[in-house]
């Protein structure tokens, strides 16, 4: 019997041949959307997707069989089987092991990932020459029971009210999902500890304007009907999906860039496989400017001073990582006792 398999095409991207097989597989069944699609998806927002991903070591989030099928995130890249042209770049996990990452270089390591049943980009906030000093600030916006998209543009707009009175300039997406992601380029000047501290001590910032509305508490049992500014999104080893990365849901949504004036108006179904593109061919990258300045973050460091000699320290860390210097016992509240607090 003759195979239905479609065949597969070589496509030349930034200069170098990248094979696209099986492109006629569904990936995206509800939509129909199959591994090509995906595949010309990441051309078309090629620039975007590039100032995001610019050596940076990158998890890729994979769907062999599209989204419905197996999913597995790989963090290390083999040399197997695998086109002499495709970087990597080293990385340390908490635990002290290392890996190899792709690290794009250009838009063919993209295209490559595609191929190899990638949705999901998930950089890490450093650049391969300085693994371990992030050169992005990320406040992850985050709604919690009871709230929605609203309550989170909102939130984003307490944060961009402190990051105006900083004399800082954030850069907002949404998450593809019901959040907000907002960015900040800083200096590769600390490590990822200090911009941890950073992170906690805008969020504290933001959580004091509207504090009915928005906590800092890791404890969901602690965070109500309120946005949750996730600062440990800038822990090491913790990534966010990236601007213009598809999401790997249903309606393929994208984590999509978008302007300071625009954000209350939008919804996060507006941005998916088929609408960006054509935003980004018609209005270009709100992003574009985000890599003109790097941010000192001693401001901040500052703050988390001043918070610490008030009585406010560090706050716990995610469950997978080492116990560290001066964290608050990892016990949820309702929980605690003489013995384990």
């Amino acid at each position: 019997m003759a195979s239905s398999k479609s065949p597969a095409v070589e496509v030349e991207v930034a200069g170098r041949p990248v094979r696209l097989s099986s492109p006629d597989k569904v990936v995206f069944p509800q939509r129909g959307y199959t591994k090509r699609d995906v595949f010309e998806y990441y051309l078309a927002v090629g620039d975007g997707i590039m100032r995001a991903l610019d050596h940076r070591p990158t998890t890729l989030q994979r769907f062999p069989d599209g989204i419905e099928g197996e999913m597995f995130f790989q963090k290390r890249i083999s040399t197997r089987g695998v086109p002499a042209w495709v970087e990597s770049a080293t990385i340390t996990f908490p635990s002290g092991r290392t890996a190899d990452e792709l690290c794009p270089a250009d838009l063919a390591h993209v295209a490559w990932a595609a191929q190899m049943g990638t949705i999901v980009f998930h950089p890490w906030p450093v650049r391969a020459a300085s693994p371990d000093q992030p050169d992005e600030l990320r406040i992850d916006l985050d709604p919690q029971p009871g709230t929605d998209f609203r309550d989170v543009i909102t939130t984003a707009g307490v944060v961009h009210e402190v990051l105006d009175e900083l004399g800082w300039t954030g850069y907002p997406k949404t998450s593809g999902g019901r959040g907000v992601h907002v960015y900040v380029r800083i200096a590769p000047t600390h490590s990822f500890v200090d911009v941890r501290r950073a992170a906690i001590a805008l969020a504290r910032e933001v959580e004091r304007r509207s504090p009915d509305r928005i906590t800092t508490a890791w404890w969901k049992e602690e965070r109500g009907e309120r946005v949750f500014l996730d600062y440990n999104q800038t822990a090491r080893d913790r990534t966010i999906a990236c601007a213009y990365s598809l999401r790997a849901n249903a309606r393929a949504t994208v984590s999509t860039p978008v302007t300071w004036a625009e954000l209350p108006d939008v919804e996060p179904d507006d941005f998916d496989l088929r609408t960006v593109p054509e935003r980004f061919a018609k209005a270009g990258d709100p992003h574009a400017g985000i890599d003109d300045v790097a941010h000192d973050i001693a401001p901040l460091l500052e703050w988390s001073a001043r918070d610490e000699q008030a009585g406010l320290g560090d706050l716990p860390y995610p469950p997978d990582h080492p116990k560290m210097p001066g964290e608050p016992p990892r016990v949820q509240p309702s929980r605690k006792n003489e013995a384990n607090w």
